[in-house]
């Protein structure tokens, strides 16, 4: 097992030498590191008979770095409904599984996504997360890789697009066909356009409209995209009363991103029982 002088010279050292005295990037948050997972079940939230479904938001990354393999590898061995990812599109048109539209200090690296080929950006590693020491290793994965770890399991693979592209969109759906995951996965983004999209090349697919404030607008552009549609709200924009509307109209949704105990028991006292969380587990 490695000692604790070494975790902390992978965290802290390795990362200040090849992040800030290396002229490869220039910043790197040191700190802010994430927390343990805490469990709603232990902590009278939730039952068997009644459970929450929790998302795990970037994969688990209180367990590895986020949107990384190894995250969404935890999030099925934790039993969770669903973990989401972030796609970009890579130079040469492939979907690859990152937040920013730029490479930034996880990898110790700078650049834009659009601007790099999948070739290119497979040199990276991860250089920041939790447990970094076992997974340094990691390389940043394609969509394709992401949804290889659900194929078999009862987690849903949830792939939120980050870019505004439309061209590419049947690929997103082919991966997901050439898998049979299309009664699993869910797609979502902010983007009505897209959903209209995948709603057209593929029915099936549940998707998911992402929106801040649950409103009777928002509402109605979702039951426009027919059946098997949810919304993914922002916790923070939404009172008791949008969530009291929401489950009047019969549009199911859930909130992100949900990270204290007493959020988490607030909402169940409301009657909800889908959540995105960062740290929280059944």
């Amino acid at each position: 097992m490695m000692s604790i002088l070494n975790k902390i010279i992978t965290l802290i050292l390795v990362p200040i030498y090849f992040c800030v005295i290396s002229p490869t990037y220039p910043v790197l948050v040191l700190f802010n590191q994430p927390k343990e997972l805490i469990s709603l079940s232990e902590n009278g939230v939730g039952t068997a008979d009644d459970p929450v479904y929790l998302t795990a938001h970037r994969g688990v990354h209180a367990l590895a770095p986020e949107n990384s393999l190894p995250s969404f590898e935890e999030a099925v061995n934790n039993g969770y409904y669903s973990a989401e990812c972030d796609i970009q599109l890579t130079k040469d048109n492939k979907w690859v599984v990152i937040h920013n539209a730029e490479v930034d200090g996880r990898f110790c690296q700078y650049g834009k996504i659009a601007d790099l080929t999948l070739e290119e950006l497979k040199t990276f590693s991860y250089n920041w997360g939790a447990n970094i020491w076992k997974y340094k290793d990691s390389r940043i994965p394609t969509l394709e890789e992401y949804l290889d770890v659900f194929v078999g399991t009862d987690t849903r693979p949830q792939i939120e697009i980050g870019v505004e592209n439309y061209d590419m969109l049947y690929s997103i759906v082919e991966a997901i066909n050439e898998r049979n995951l299309e009664d699993q996965a869910i797609v979502l983004t902010y983007n009505l356009k897209q959903l209209k999209m995948i709603r057209e090349l593929n029915p099936n697919i549940e998707l998911w409209y992402l929106v801040d404030e649950m409103t009777p607008e928002i509402i109605a552009q979702a039951k426009e995209l027919g059946d098997n549609v949810w919304l993914s709200a922002s916790y923070d924009k939404n009172t008791e009363e949008n969530i009291k509307l929401a489950k009047s109209e019969g549009i199911n949704f859930s909130l992100f991103t949900v990270n204290t105990l007493e959020e988490a028991k607030t909402l169940y006292d409301m009657g909800v029982r889908y959540i995105e969380t960062d740290i929280l587990c059944n």
